[in-house]
């Protein structure tokens, strides 16, 4: 086993957006052993959060979603050599609290009414009191709300008037749009380009979010590895800067900031144990 300080260095880096060879070289192992660690670690994370992020008092709830792709995009799906299923888009869809920063819930999937309902859904069970919702433009929402809160829910989502006094669009066709209080969801947005911008990276060494270059993410599984352990850290770890504390603490979900060696410490609680060796047998050479 790895000790606790190089372990708690490679979750660090990958955090920071690091390539797994990067990483390996620093760290001196092996590729598959950071690998392993993200799968754990990412693994971990979706459990923890699951387990953690309950009963939040919220008042302000931002929803947003961020595009990315697996393996190779939508359009090139049908025609890729050696695509697997689920290859094509990925949506991965955010409600954060938009006081105290934190992400209450998210999803990982296609921009279909059935994923923003899978969302709303969750996001109502981890939910204390009444709140108001705020998304774009998406017509999903409407729908997906109504399902899973019904009258129990403020809903909001920004409108765009179409004339004079708006940045022109293509098409010739000025707009601006009206931001009335917390009706444009600011917050998911700005998590989106921190998002892009420190790529958290999955265990193919590719980073989640980029866009038009050959860096994305191969497998499913570990799209979904690299963004549980990135929604965590950032949760329970990362001092928000106007906050001075994590999210996770002024939601009240935490009394203490997490560290690093913390988040190892759980991963290693939670890895199984390796199982028994068969016999050996020596071959002939």
């Amino acid at each position: 086993m790895l000790p606790l300080a190089k372990r708690v260095l490679i979750l660090n880096m990958l955090v920071e957006g690091s390539s797994l060879r990067s990483i390996s070289r620093v760290a001196e192992v092996s590729i598959n052993t950071v690998t392993k660690l993200l799968v754990d670690a990412g693994e971990t994370a979706i459990d923890l959060h699951d387990k953690l992020v309950r009963n939040v008092e919220a008042s302000k709830v931002q929803c947003d979603e961020i595009w990315s792709f697996n393996y190779c995009k939508q359009g090139n799906a049908g025609s890729a050599k050696a695509a697997p299923m689920d290859a094509g888009d990925v949506w991965t869809w955010t409600a954060i609290e938009a006081d105290t920063k934190l992400i209450v819930t998210y999803a990982v999937g296609d921009r279909t009414l059935s994923c923003a309902r899978l969302l709303m859904e969750d996001l109502k069970e981890r939910l204390a009191n009444r709140v108001q919702i705020t998304s774009d433009g998406h017509r999903a929402y409407v729908e997906a709300v109504e399902g899973a809160f019904g009258d129990d829910v403020d809903f909001a989502q920004p409108v765009k008037i179409y004339g004079p006094g708006g940045p022109p669009q293509p098409g010739g066709k000025p707009w601006r749009q009206e931001d009335r209080g917390h009706r444009q969801p600011r917050y998911p947005a700005r998590l989106n380009v921190k998002r892009r911008a420190r790529q958290p990276f999955d265990p193919d060494g590719q980073p989640a979010f980029t866009r038009l270059t050959d860096a994305f993410p191969k497998k499913i599984d570990n799209h979904l590895h690299a963004l549980g352990l990135f929604f965590l850290h950032y949760n329970f770890a990362r001092i928000h800067k106007s906050l001075k504390v994590t999210p996770a603490m002024a939601a009240g979900v935490s009394k203490d900031l997490w560290t690093m060696e913390r988040i190892a410490e759980e991963i290693e609680v939670r890895r199984p144990s390796p199982g028994e060796r068969g016999p050996y047998e020596k071959r002939a050479p």
